[in-house]
C-alpha cells in the first residue's frame, strides 16, 4: 500500500506494479502530488511563457523585430492548467498500465498487527504486508503577527497559482527557490517585485557566489532585494521588517509567503504506528525503512531533501529492496535547479559546505561565454561554471552553474560525481560541439 500519489508514491507504484507486486495507492486530492499540481510543473509552464515573452521583447538583439509584443495573463494561466491536466492524465494512465489500483480518498492508518498494516479509506479497510508513506509536504506559515487578518492578500505557492489577474505589485517573503521563481515570473511580466530575505543572500544552501550573481542580474531587471531583513508583522498589504537596526515597510497588492515547507505528518493516523520522527519528518534509514517493520517513507515526508527527483529515487529504493535488489539511498549527487532566467543549477558540495565539512578542495571556474553555443544563443549575457575538485584524489565534488540551459546540463555532472570521476578521467570524455555543455570540459581543462 502507498499513501500519497506524488513523485515518490506514483513512481514507486509504477515500478512495483511493473515488477509484479500487488499495489494499491491512496490519493486524497490529485495524482501527481504537489509537484505536478501546485509546484514543479505549473511554475515551469508559467516561467516558459515569461521567457518566451522576454525573448520576443528583446528579439532585436538577434536581428528579429516584433511590434506590439504583449501577453494575455488569462491565457498563460489557462495553458498552465491544460499542461497540468494532461500530465495528471498521463500519471493515471501509467498506473493503469502497471496494474496499480488507485483509490481516491483520504487514507487513515489504523495500525500494524502480525497480519500486516491496516488502512481505512472511504469506510473500507485494507490490509497489506508493506506500507509506503509518501504524504509529502506543505507550505510553512510562520507566526508573523497580522497574517490571518490580511486575508486573501497573503498567498502561498498554492494560491498564487490560482490568481486570475496579474498583481501590479508583489512582495515575496523568502528568497528561496520558490520565492525567486515566482519573483522571476512576475518581474518578466512587469509586476513590481520586492524580495525580503532573512539570510545574507538569496537561495540559501546553493553556492553563495552563484546566488549573488543571480541577485545582481535581477536587481538590474528591477527586483528590489532586502537581505538580512526580518519580517516582524503584516498590516493589511504592508509588510513591516527590521533591517540594520531600522524598521522599514513595503506595500504589495499581494504578499507571497515562501519561507520553506514542512513534512505532512498529521491527519492520517501516523500516531497509530509509533513511528520515530526526526527533523519534523519521519525517520528512515538508507533503505527508507522506518523503525516499524514493513513500513517505509519516501519523499518530503522525511523532512530531508524536499525535491521531486529525490522523492522518486527514494521510492525506487523501497521497491528495489522489496523485489530482491539490494539498494540504498545516496544524497551526494542530488541536483538542485532554479528555473529563473537565467537558470541556476548545482550538484554536490558548495564552497560553504566543503569548508564546513573540512574537505580540502580547489576551485576552477570559467565564464559561460567560453562555450561558443552559449555566446550564439545568449546575446549580451554571461554566466559561470564553477567546479570544486578534491585536493587529495582530484575527483569532482561539486559543480555550480549560472546560465541557460544549466538545468539540462547538470545531470551529466551528477553522474560524474556519483561515479567519483576524476578531472583526468573527465578530460577524456568527448562532448558534442557546439553545445553549452562543453563549458564543463573547458572549465576542467583550465585547472
Amino acid at each position: 500500500m502507498i499513501i500519497g500519489g506524488g513523485p515518490a508514491g506514483y513512481v514507486a507504484a509504477e515500478r512495483a506494479g511493473h515488477k509484479g507486486l500487488n499495489v494499491i495507492l491512496f490519493e486524497k486530492k490529485s495524482m501527481g502530488g504537489v509537484c505536478l499540481n501546485e509546484g514543479c510543473i505549473p511554475t515551469k509552464t508559467l516561467l516558459y511563457s515569461a521567457k518566451t515573452y522576454e525573448n520576443a521583447l528583446h528579439g532585436d538583439k538577434y536581428g528579429i523585430f516584433a511590434e506590439n509584443v504583449r501577453f494575455d495573463f488569462g491565457k498563460i494561466v489557462a495553458r498552465k492548467n491544460k499542461v497540468v491536466r494532461k500530465l495528471v492524465a498521463g500519471v493515471k494512465s501509467k498506473m493503469k498500465e502497471n496494474n496499480v489500483t488507485v483509490v481516491e480518498g483520504e487514507a487513515i492508518i489504523l495500525g500494524r498487527s502480525e497480519k500486516g498494516v491496516e488502512v481505512n479509506c472511504n469506510g473500507e479497510s485494507y490490509l497489506a504486508k508493506n506500507l509506503l508513506i509518501c504524504t509529502g509536504s506543505e507550505a510553512s506559515v510562520p507566526p508573523i503577527p497580522g497574517l490571518a487578518e490580511a486575508g486573501d492578500v497573503i498567498l502561498t505557492n498554492r494560491e498564487i497559482l490560482e490568481l486570475k489577474e496579474q498583481p501590479a505589485t508583489l512582495v515575496v517573503i523568502g528568497g528561496g527557490v520558490i520565492g525567486m521563481e515566482f519573483a522571476s515570473f512576475y518581474n518578466s511580466l512587469g509586476t513590481k517585485v520586492t524580495v525580503i530575505e532573512m539570510l545574507p543572500e538569496i537561495l540559501g544552501g546553493l553556492d553563495f557566489e552563484v546566488s549573488a550573481m543571480l541577485r545582481d542580474i535581477y536587481t538590474k531587471k528591477g527586483i528590489e532585494f532586502h537581505l538580512n531583513a526580518k519580517v516582524v508583522r503584516v498590516d493589511g498589504n504592508t509588510v513591516v521588517f527590521e533591517k540594520d537596526g531600522n524598521t522599514e515597510t513595503i506595500q504589495g497588492e499581494k504578499i507571497l509567503l515562501s519561507v520553506g515547507r514542512r513534512a505532512v505528518v498529521k491527519g492520517y493516523g501516523l500516531e497509530n504506528l509509533n513511528i520515530e520522527m526526526t527533523r519534523g519528518g519521519i525517520k528512515v534509514d538508507e533503505k527508507m525503512s522506518t523503525n516499524v517493520p514493513g513500513v517505509f517513507a519516501a519523499g518530503d515526508v522525511t523532512g530531508f531533501s524536499l525535491l521531486a527527483h529525490t522523492a522518486s529515487r527514494e521510492g525506487e529504493v523501497v521497491v528495489n529492496n522489496l523485489t530482491g535488489r539490494n539498494d540504498i539511498m545516496r544524497y551526494n549527487a542530488i541536483p538542485g535547479v532554479v528555473y529563473t532566467n537565467p537558470e541556476v543549477a548545482g550538484v554536490g558540495e558548495t564552497e560553504e559546505s566543503a569548508k564546513a565539512k573540512g574537505i580540502p578542495y580547489k576551485v576552477i571556474k570559467l565564464a559561460m561565454s567560453y562555450a561558443g553555443r552559449f555566446v550564439a544563443e545568449n546575446e549580451g549575457g554571461n554566466g559561470l561554471c564553477k567546479v570544486l575538485v578534491g585536493e587529495k584524489h582530484g575527483e569532482v565534488i561539486g559543480v555550480h552553474m549560472l546560465g541557460n540551459p544549466s538545468s539540462e546540463i547538470i545531470y551529466g555532472v551528477c553522474m560524474a560525481i556519483e561515479q567519483e570521476m576524476t578531472v583526468k578521467e573527465l578530460q577524456e570524455v568527448v562532448f558534442p560541439h557546439p553545445t553549452v555543455s562543453e563549458i564543463f570540459k573547458e572549465t576542467i581543462f583550465s585547472i
